[in-house]
């Protein structure tokens, strides 16, 4: 990758060769697919480091700053894998999900673990609304991601209901992320989480860092919830 080494400094995160040549195959992956797939707008390999892989990376180191990492791991809407596949290829112990509603996006995935040799990482096809209420999915992980999924209280409502009660639930916000989370406060009563973090992301400055924030699960999710598919979204808590 062309990616300097006080970046990877900076994040403190260590990766092998074989480790960096998985994310130089990851890019080849991403840009052959990138048309067909609807993967990603960006076009310059400088913005798909930072804004796909840097950023994921970051969103890791904060998780274990926070002492929030733990395994299995769900990605939920997890579309080009980010940040799930960055993060499976830094911490390969880590048991990975990887859940997509788009049966393209899906096949993408499957075709990249593969050509990637990633072992422990499941690709499962499906909307949230509907998986989140599967007896081997409900309260399952120890954290969930989610990237560009949904605002805060929709998001809280399709992700919580996946995780364990003492995990975690993280998601890079952008500009609105301080509005999201107070508009957010009710699911977050009704749903079993509570914010324990906010905090910005630490990547290169090339436009305004996301912020972090960490939801931890503090009270088991009623069953009705998530609502059947788009409810929450339209219709939020």
């Amino acid at each position: 990758m062309d990616i300097t080494s006080a970046v990877w400094k900076r994040l403190r995160i260590h990766l092998s060769l074989v480790q960096s040549e998985a994310f130089e195959t990851y890019y080849e992956e991403l840009i052959a697919a990138r048309r067909r797939v609807s993967l990603t707008s960006l076009r310059d390999r400088e913005s798909i480091e930072r804004r796909h892989f840097l950023e994921s990376l970051a969103l890791l180191r904060a998780v274990e700053d926070a002492r929030a990492l733990g395994s299995p791991v769900i990605d939920i809407g997890s579309g080009a894998g980010f940040p799930g596949v960055p993060i499976k290829i830094a911490r390969p112990e880590l048991e990975m999900t990887l859940l997509e509603a788009t049966e393209k996006k899906a096949a993408f995935l499957r075709g990249l673990i593969a050509r990637l040799g990633l072992s422990g990482v499941r690709v499962v096809h499906g909307r949230a609304e509907d998986v989140a209420h599967e007896p081997g999915q409900r309260g399952a992980y120890a954290l969930a991601l989610a990237r560009a999924v949904a605002p805060l209280p929709a998001l809280v409502e399709l992700a919580l209901p996946f995780v364990r009660v003492g995990g975690y639930l993280v998601t890079p916000k952008g500009s609105a992320a301080a509005r999201e989370a107070r508009e957010a406060e009710n699911a977050l009563r009704v749903c079993g989480g509570a914010i324990v973090q906010m905090s910005k992301l630490d990547v290169p400055p090339l436009g305004p860092a996301p912020t972090m924030v960490l939801v931890h699960k503090v009270a088991e999710t009623p069953e009705r919830y998530p609502r059947r598919s788009g409810v929450p979204s339209k219709r939020p808590l």
